[in-house]
């Protein structure tokens, strides 16, 4: 931790504003999409230095926990733990942490909306002490501070048939992805002929060299039985793994299914919006691909933390990251530096929103792969620009108060 405080004599800098907002496309359908919406979080300083963090869940109740008038000291909404403290390096960030999350145990939505505030933060120390977050996390650790490529997964829905299906695939395969996953949508609602022929269809648009993941999007429930079939007759055509079969926190099921070694792996942690239940999956469900959300589970050090369990028990990390490339950029820090951890989920077909976002998005290389930035912070500029279009003006009142209002950034 010692050289973390590096810099500290070079400034006090103090939390000035702590804005959420909320972002929305035009029309919002039912589908599993969620990059129709988002909320951002803008953490400003009286040095000047600024940084942004962004949320996956709901954007108007994680708002709420920002402004929610006091209940009792266990419901202290985030703006009013987070103003005017201290922020200088990163073992602030893990006592702001501390502090937000104790004073808000008695919101449920804690961890989710806390999370695009905790990133911001992380993007804030980064400026200031002009390194990488990757960097950051590698010293506290006492980690190799050495990035590494990672290969993108080009992250998708199913097409509502087997035909709509190939030709989504064929489409990433002309794009030059070497990998995709493919989820949601139909899957499992029409029974197994129609899975099967929804994988069949993804495995022969992608071609026979292609990685391909399956995303069930938790269809079974808590049925181990169906998902472990499902798996079985998904082996022929070699995917990676098979996501989010069941519940998130199905974890006994979980545990019946990969106790029977299906053909292929299962993944799941999407849903995980602490380190506890991740920790859950892993040492009790039994996964073997355990992917986590920056924007749900609370920000990067618990995920980094989830990083370090998975390492600890021989299973691989993967980010989950279907919203922007200011999320990716969140979720690639985390586990830059693994050069095992080699997969990295890249949303390739999100709304107009999500794609303009930031200044400059994470581009595949010519070899195929991305690279985190090396770039003090988050490493990415949010184009406020680009998306003003999409601020949706709020403004809660209590009675005569006015608890929260935004017009623009």
């Amino acid at each position: 931790m010692a050289n973390s405080r590096k810099g500290r004599h070079l400034t006090q800098m103090k939390i000035t504003a702590i804005d959420p907002f909320y972002l929305r496309m035009p029309d919002i359908t039912t589908a599993a999409d969620g990059t129709q919406d988002t909320l951002l979080v803008r953490v400003e300083t009286d040095t000047g230095l600024e940084g942004w963090g962004e949320c996956d869940a709901s954007p108007l109740v994680s708002l709420a926990v920002y402004c929610c008038p006091m209940s009792h000291g266990n419901i202290i909404n985030i703006r009013t733990s987070l103003m005017g403290e201290t922020l200088d390096a990163p073992d602030d960030v893990l006592r702001l942490s501390e502090k937000v999350l104790r004073n808000g145990l008695d919101i449920q939505q804690i961890q989710h909306a806390y999370s695009g505030a905790e990133i911001a933060l992380w993007d804030i120390v980064g400026q200031q002490l002009g390194k990488p977050v990757y960097r950051l996390l590698a010293e506290m650790s006492g980690s190799s501070d050495v990035a590494h490529r990672k290969l993108p997964y080009a992250s998708v829905l199913f097409g509502d048939t087997p035909e709509a299906t190939y030709q989504i695939a064929s489409g990433l395969r002309e794009q030059g992805y070497r990998a995709a996953k493919f989820g949601w949508g139909p899957m499992g609602k029409f029974g197994e002929a129609n899975d099967i022929a929804l994988v069949a269809a993804a495995r022969e648009g992608m071609g026979s060299e292609a990685q391909i993941m399956v995303d069930a999007g938790v269809v079974w429930g808590n049925d181990p039985e169906t998902a472990y079939r499902r798996a079985e007759a998904f082996a022929q055509f070699s995917p990676t793994w098979l996501e989010e079969p069941l519940a998130p926190d199905a974890i006994d099921a979980y545990r019946a299914l990969t106790q029977k070694h299906p053909s292929v792996p299962i993944a799941a942690g999407e849903g995980s919006n602490t380190y506890r239940t991740a920790e859950d999956l892993i040492v009790h469900g039994g996964v073997q691909f355990v992917q986590i959300d920056t924007g749900r589970i609370g920000g990067i050090m618990p995920s980094f933390e989830v990083r370090q369990l998975a390492e600890q028990h021989g299973i691989q990390y993967v980010n989950h990251t279907f919203k922007s490339h200011l999320s990716l950029a969140a979720a690639l820090h985390v586990f830059a530096t693994n050069p095992d951890f080699d997969l990295l989920e890249y949303p390739a077909a999100g709304s107009e929103l999500s794609q303009r976002l930031v200044k400059d998005p994470f581009r595949v290389d010519p070899d195929g792969m991305v690279r985190v930035n090396d770039l003090p912070g988050l490493g990415v500029q949010v184009d406020t620009d680009a998306i003003r279009d999409y601020l949706a003006p709020v403004r809660i009142e209590v009675g005569t108060d006015t608890i929260f209002a935004v017009q623009d950034f």
